[in-house]
């Protein structure tokens, strides 16, 4: 599951976009002008942006300038979206910073496509891959996740950033992961969290494991962080 923000002055716009990004299985935030997008942006890194050119004060043209100006949000993915169909706009958009460039009217299944193609690019060894460690099993593609007994799926619930959180462990298993490095990796930017919401979270995904005896395969690391174990599981 991947974090998207969705940048586009036009409700109905942005809410099919929004509709179709989360039945996808994404995390999914809308912003309506350029100061609401460079709000969120601060607040939390996403992994890519979908950004309408026409905004109220400030283009996205200038926006997808300023970001790749900045070291921070240099390598953030882009797909520009706009009624300018012209080669010189698409040139522009190209040149500003944008990943990729759709003209409305748009396909809804092609700006699926396309942000597919920009998170295989910028991730693609974590991907819609399912996942197993140990008894555990995890699908970024139907976001389920579960304690594998008798050959069935026993499904837990579990938060989105604690989805997140052990999809990456799960991916990097046996290795200690610093609260830094779980900050950088999971939640995409370390700048305006602190280390200790790390823990907060490890206590949630802890809890979401322990009714299929999976909670002690988190381990503290003391003075080190956290690391995912497959040699520490309770008996179903």
């Amino acid at each position: 599951m991947s974090r998207v923000l969705v940048v586009e002055d036009e409700p109905a716009i942005a809410e099919l976009i929004s509709i179709n990004l989360r039945h996808a299985g994404h995390e999914v935030t809308i912003a309506g002008t350029a100061d609401q997008a460079q709000f969120e942006i601060d607040a939390v890194l996403p992994d890519v942006v979908v950004l309408d050119w026409m905004l109220p004060g400030c283009s996205g043209l200038q926006l997808a300038k300023r970001w790749r100006a900045e070291k921070r949000t240099a390598e953030l993915p882009i797909i520009m979206l706009t009624a300018r169909a012209d080669e010189a706009d698409k040139v522009s958009g190209l040149d500003a910073g944008a990943d990729d460039y759709l003209t409305k009217p748009f396909s809804t299944q092609e700006l699926m496509a396309r942000i597919r193609a920009v998170l295989r690019r910028k991730a693609p060894d974590a991907l819609d891959h399912v996942v197993e460690v140990g008894p555990l099993r995890i699908d970024p593609a139907t976001r389920r996740v579960g304690r594998v007994i008798e050959g069935e799926l026993r499904e837990l619930k579990v938060g989105p950033t604690e989805f997140r959180l052990l999809h990456f462990f799960m991916t990097h298993p046996e290795r200690v992961h610093s609260r830094s490095q779980l900050l950088d990796r999971v939640w995409g930017d370390h700048v305006f969290i602190e280390e200790r919401t790390v823990d907060v979270h490890v206590k949630r995904l802890r809890e979401s494991l322990a009714p299929v005896g999976c909670s002690a395969m988190i381990e503290t690391v003391r003075g080190a962080g956290y690391r995912l174990t497959a040699s520490v599981v309770a008996a179903a």
